[in-house]
């Protein structure tokens, strides 16, 4: 089915997580330490009276022999501006963008094993206002919301990002989890698309915390980053569905365990539904399918409880057209028709982020065909960053009984609504 530009999804724009302001007692930049007391080493970036500096400026620090004990960023106007750091411990980052054609200072301190400190300051000021084109950035992560196990943080470009400004965008990308899980970004070959995932599914509870801090950003040559976009959310229970064509049976589970199997009518050979691993990317009580344009559409249906699988417009949804055939026969334009009482049933269980997989089709599912962050192993993803990632980051050694369950007990194109 044809992928077009996404437009309609829920992005986020909502509250920033909170920021370290000044104090940092962890040690986050290693280094040897002095045996003869002498104050640690330190270097503060940008150089003191740098100018014409982008927006998206952070403070870099480096010290040797010590520790950064107090970071402190204020305004031509002597407003504090909040901060925090990598985590690598090499920059400081200001929680939203600073403004055009404006001074800052910044002042850090750095104290060694012997007690002595150094201070360092520098003063910077940033650009005037870009006139570059933006490049469109979508988060599909929203706040306050709960999601499915299987939800990856997924950000969309228009145009898409050219491989050589991948870096420097991805550098830009924060994701904060709450018990500590960490991921990776794997871009699209095409660079449309990227997305953040653990090695394992999430664990239910988790919080996640999400900023794409991209605005004035420059992106190449030609073009800056949009705007600044932050989003917290958490993790519900887990759920997973699994379909095999060879059964027409559609498996759900649940925290690993199978609570019910529902009769299913995939895609008919002209229209097959993909193979892979797909996740639910919207729910809708009631919405209409409208193909007029469509190489194998021409059809307006209203459908009732439809859950989103794919942007070429593969859906879960009720089908009372079709319930002879349930179990049976393929009949559909690529959608997994269900019972009227099926699909009312599921829409109770599932969450936006669940794990759906099929097998058994004529067709494979492709890459960017939806959220396919888990469509490939985690060997395959992690070769998709732009930027190293930590060796150690690997999926748990024992796999769960269950595609859907939860490791260690119990997160761009426009849609079409073919649908079928």
């Amino acid at each position: 089915m044809q992928l077009r530009r996404r437009l309609t999804l829920m992005a986020a724009t909502i509250v920033a997580t909170p920021l370290v302001l000044a104090g940092c007692t962890a040690d986050r930049t290693p280094g040897a330490r002095p045996a003869d007391g002498r104050a640690p080493e330190l270097t503060v970036t940008p150089a003191d009276q740098t100018r014409d500096l982008p927006i998206t400026v952070e403070v870099g620090t480096a010290v040797k022999g010590g520790r950064i004990t107090a970071v402190r960023i204020t305004d031509d106007r002597g407003i504090q501006v909040k901060v925090e750091p990598r985590e690598d411990g090499s920059a400081w980052v200001p929680s939203a963008p600073l403004q055009p054609m404006r001074t800052y200072t910044a002042e850090v301190a750095a104290t060694g094993d012997a007690g002595k400190s150094t201070t360092r300051k520098t003063t910077f000021t940033t650009m005037p206002k870009s006139s570059k084109p933006a490049v469109t950035s979508t988060l599909y992560f929203a706040g306050n919301q709960t999601y499915g196990t299987a939800m990856p943080v997924t950000v969309a470009f228009d145009p898409p990002i050219a491989k050589e400004a991948r870096p420097d965008v991805q550098r830009r990308l924060f994701v904060k989890t709450d018990p500590p899980q960490p991921g990776a970004w794997s871009w699209l070959e095409d660079g449309s698309q990227v997305y953040y995932r653990a090695p394992d599914f999430w664990r239910p509870g988790t919080t996640i915390s999400v900023r794409a801090g991209l605005q004035g950003l420059p992106i190449g040559k030609d073009r800056i980053g949009d705007g600044d976009r932050t989003a917290t959310s958490k993790i519900g229970r887990q759920v997973a569905l699994d379909v095999d064509n060879a059964t027409k049976k559609m498996s759900v589970y649940q925290d690993g365990k199978l609570i019910r199997k529902i009769p299913v009518s995939l895609g008919k050979p002209s229209t097959p539904t993909s193979s892979g691993k797909m996740v639910i990317m919207e729910k809708h009580q009631q919405t209409t399918f409208d193909t007029r344009g469509e190489p194998n559409g021409g059809y307006v249906v209203d459908v009732e409880d439809a859950q989103r699988l794919t942007w070429g417009g593969e859906f879960i949804h009720g089908a009372p057209w079709s319930e002879g055939d349930q179990g049976y026969t393929n009949v559909s334009h690529g959608c997994t028709n269900v019972s009227a009482a099926a699909a009312d049933w599921l829409m109770g269980i599932t969450q936006v982020g669940d794990l759906v997989t099929f097998k058994g089709t004529e067709v494979q599912l492709q890459p960017g065909n939806g959220w396919t962050a888990w469509n490939v192993s985690w060997d395959d993803f992690v070769k998709g960053s732009a930027l190293p990632v930590p060796a150690g980051l690997q999926p748990a050694q024992v796999s769960p009984a269950n595609p859907g369950a939860v490791a260690g007990g119990s997160p761009a194109p426009a849609p079409s609504l073919s649908g079928g």
